[in-house]
């Protein structure tokens, strides 16, 4: 499965795009006020990640071991330093209302902390490289 990601800045608009294979979505981001640049930081971003890939990922290993999921919340926090410097402390919290007993809910919860592929893209190092540099 590749996916891309899109950004677009330019005379004060601001315009994303994700794709998975050929689904392409467009999302709601505003530009900065000063109208260069996102109004949503990348770190932002990035926690947001987490947190909507644990809330989906919840939900697809509950349906596979038929645990019934009535909601799901999932808050991340962390810290970034100066200019250029990787996050830290990176925690997460997840409440999640079900029927099912309490220990199998919370069994799904750890279990799925360790299927969470972007959570497990961060805890192994990984190659960032930009590839190609176009000046127009």
């Amino acid at each position: 499965m590749v996916i891309a990601a899109t950004v677009l800045s330019e005379n004060g608009q601001h315009k994303t795009s994700v794709r998975t294979g050929n689904n392409q979505q467009t999302l709601s981001i505003p530009a900065k006020t000063e109208g260069q640049g996102s109004a949503v930081n990348g770190g932002e971003l990035l926690f947001l990640a987490l947190a909507t890939c644990y809330c989906n990922d919840i939900y697809r290993e509950a349906k596979d071991l038929n645990i019934p999921i009535d909601s799901v919340q999932v808050e991340v926090t962390g810290s970034f330093g100066g200019r250029g410097e990787p996050a830290q402390d990176i925690e997460y919290h997840a409440t999640i209302q079900s029927s099912a007993p309490r220990e199998q809910v919370l069994a799904l919860m750890h279990h799925t902390d360790t299927v969470a592929e972007i959570h497990n893209t961060l805890r192994q190092a990984n190659r960032v490289t930009l590839q190609e540099c176009t000046v127009l």
